[in-house]
């Protein structure tokens, strides 16, 4: 079986995509991980299929999956790379909106240019049963053991769980032994993505992610979104930030609760092409 892709990257997050508007989305978990492998499939961070919504109101529905197989609920920058890849299938013109319908509910984008788009990702959840997390109440930070040692960290949702950790510079000491251990702490039921997060100014963020079911990736949009959010509501930047990741910056817009937190960024094609399904190669 031969499957059509297109290779794409959200500032060095990059992603295989499948058109399923017309051909119902059929891989399982082992073709998945097998399309994921960058020494003898395609590679990527995550796997996107757009599909017919399946809710009225929404234009399209699109799924998500990390390269161990697993569903993802929602991808920041994946959601960019979708939005510029309708306008190249001619579904999306420069400048005009749509409601997409994504495994975390509806979300809604503005194409701003063939390659940049703007994603109103709603509003930051902070309850801890909404995350989830575990605790009793909402606060700005929670503590928890890791490796024997406490850490302070932020929770949030942004269609998916975040830990955000603030630090005094990047590369962090100990982030790379701890980032796995966070990703999958008994208080985050679900998993959590880990964002290690180093003020620069009020203005300016600089951030590595962990990314449960992935590892360590190029750029999180979600995750950059976390990180602003978390930090917003402890009083420490404005209300528009630069986040700088390993491949590139985001551009972060939240006004405080009760109004929706808005990203943007570029979204990049890189090629298109066929992969060669032989289920008897399967891992």
């Amino acid at each position: 079986m031969k499957l059509r892709f297109s290779k794409m990257h959200g500032i060095g997050n990059d992603f295989v995509v499948l058109d399923c508007r017309h051909t119902p989305f059929a891989l399982n978990p082992a073709q998945i991980r097998a399309l994921a492998d960058r020494h003898t499939g395609v590679g990527f961070d995550q796997l996107i299929s757009i599909e017919p919504s399946r809710e009225s109101g929404c234009a399209f529905y699109y799924g998500i999956w990390n390269t161990d197989g697993s569903a993802a609920r929602q991808c920041g920058n994946g959601v960019r790379c979708v939005a510029a890849w309708l306008h190249r299938a001619n579904a999306l013109p420069i400048g005009d909106t749509v409601r997409l319908q994504s495994p975390s509910g509806p979300v809604t984008v503005r194409l701003l240019a063939a390659d940049r788009v703007s994603v109103d990702m709603g509003e930051p959840v902070f309850e801890p049963a909404h995350i989830p997390f575990e605790a009793e109440h909402v606060a700005d930070r929670y503590t928890i053991e890791v490796d024997g040692q406490t850490l302070d960290i932020g929770a949030v949702s942004m269609g998916n769980p975040h830990a955000v950790v603030t630090v005094e510079a990047l590369p962090a000491r100990d982030m790379m032994s701890q980032a796995p251990a966070i990703t999958t702490h008994p208080r985050f039921a679900e998993g959590a993505n880990t964002d290690y997060v180093q003020i620069i100014d009020r203005g300016h963020l600089r951030l590595n992610v962990h990314e449960r079911g992935v590892g360590w990736t190029q750029a999180c949009g979600t995750g950059a979104c976390a990180a602003m959010a978390v930090l917003h509501q402890r009083g420490d930047v404005d209300d528009s930030v630069q986040v700088s990741l390993p491949g590139g910056t985001l551009q972060i817009d939240w006004a405080g609760p009760g109004q929706p937190l808005w990203m943007s960024g570029s979204a990049t094609f890189v090629f298109e092409g066929e992969w060669f399904v032989d289920a008897t190669s399967l891992p």
